[in-house]
């Protein structure tokens, strides 16, 4: 079967053979396209699952070394300063998920305890938000709209005090479930099998790591490592583009439950409450959602960031460390669904309320920014006073 074709430039004509089956002119580059573009995101997703694993590998070595010296000094003084070591840390890798998974491997190694390894995590959890009250003010600078401005910015006031608000009765929620032996009998660790093939493929470079560098270096560079991973996952991951997701807002973005799951999907897929949240902010800039339509979402993803953390605690071969994680995933689920089914709308009117008054102004932003790091340097500093 043929089709005549006329050439304007040539003034020629041509038969072209087509059939059902054969590929237009476009057809198969699209299809060179489409399986390059998986090859290459395949090639990420396991070259970040090697540096996940490699990286905690090294700093599991890394606190072994560290260990005898850090424990019961500054800065795992005691619980209350790894909340705040948590906290801190997590505002300067912009993400809660490596911090969490660097309090798993002091905690395999002896140099933290069991509570201060709980606070720890919930540090990061604490800090995690930060990006999105600096993408907020970046935001903000590129706006001449004051209304826009102020949505920015409040959107990342908004993802902390949210975070906090779960967080915070959620660590002794947590804190209880995890001494009153509710989980002792949970024993999720990587089989040996899975062990065994962990040391046939990253045990080499770890061996050659650990002859060419001294032990302390091995935990930074397994923190440096980790954030490389993090990076190569987002190639991989599913773009959120906030202004697709914002399409039909009539119909369910208002509404708290579908928010909610859209929240606990999001930081699901990406692995981390900063990239989920992060979305937010050019949403509420362009006016396709309110802040107190973020409330629900922003409590979805704060409970489902730690999946990865969860998976880390598995590696580590220790199943306290996935009691630890555990403990604190039952505490927050609890409180975010009680908010969620009785204490929604007021909650949403008292947050806004707080939210506006922050932004209302600049000393009093200001002084909500400092406080973001007086609180944890302070807590963190609270050994050397206690």
């Amino acid at each position: 079967m043929g089709k005549r074709i006329f050439d304007d430039e040539t003034d020629e004509i041509s038969v072209v053979s087509i059939g059902d089956d054969a590929p237009g002119p476009a057809e198969a580059p699209e299809r060179r396209s489409g399986a390059a573009t998986l090859l290459n995101k395949a090639a990420h997703f396991l070259g970040a699952i090697f540096l996940l694993i490699l990286s905690i590998e090294l700093m599991k070595r890394g606190a072994q070394s560290i260990a005898p010296r850090l424990q019961g000094t500054f800065p795992v003084d005691n619980m209350v300063s790894t909340l705040g070591l948590g906290w801190l840390g997590a505002y300067f890798v912009l993400s809660g998920s490596p911090i969490a998974i660097s309090a798993l491997a002091l905690f395999g190694a002896g140099a933290t305890t069991q509570a201060q390894t709980f606070t720890m995590i919930a540090g990061s959890r604490l800090g995690a938000s930060f990006i999105v009250l600096l993408v907020g003010f970046l935001y903000a600078m590129r706006s001449r709209n004051r209304e826009r401005r102020r949505e920015s910015i409040g959107m990342g006031v908004l993802a902390l005090g949210m975070t906090a608000v779960v967080y915070v009765p959620g660590m002794f929620l947590g804190y209880g479930i995890l001494k009153s032996g509710m989980l002792s009998g949970v024993n999720w660790a990587a089989s040996q099998d899975v062990n065994g093939a962990i040391d046939l493929i990253w045990g080499p470079l770890t061996r050659i790591a650990t002859d060419l560098l001294p032990g302390p270096l091995l935990f930074p560079l397994g923190l440096a490592i980790i954030l490389l991973a993090f990076k190569a996952l987002d190639v991989v991951l599913p773009s959120l583009d906030g202004e697709k997701h914002a399409d039909g807002k009539g119909h369910w973005l208002t509404k708290p439950w579908p928010m909610f799951a859209l929240g606990a999907l999001a930081a699901l897929l990406t692995l981390s409450v900063s990239v989920a949240l992060t979305i937010l902010v050019p949403l509420a800039s362009k006016g396709y959602i309110h802040r107190k339509e973020a409330i629900p979402y922003i409590a979805g993803a704060n409970i489902t960031t730690l999946a990865d953390t969860m998976v880390a605690g598995m590696l580590t071969g220790n199943p306290i460390a996935v009691q630890i994680v555990l403990a604190q995933v039952i505490a927050v689920s609890i409180i975010t669904l009680v908010i969620l089914a009785v204490a929604y709308r007021p909650l949403q009117r008292l947050i806004m309320a707080l939210d506006e008054w922050i932004v209302a102004t600049t000393p009093r932003l200001v002084f909500f920014v400092s406080a973001l790091f007086v609180m944890p340097i302070g807590l963190m500093f609270s050994g050397r006073l206690i």
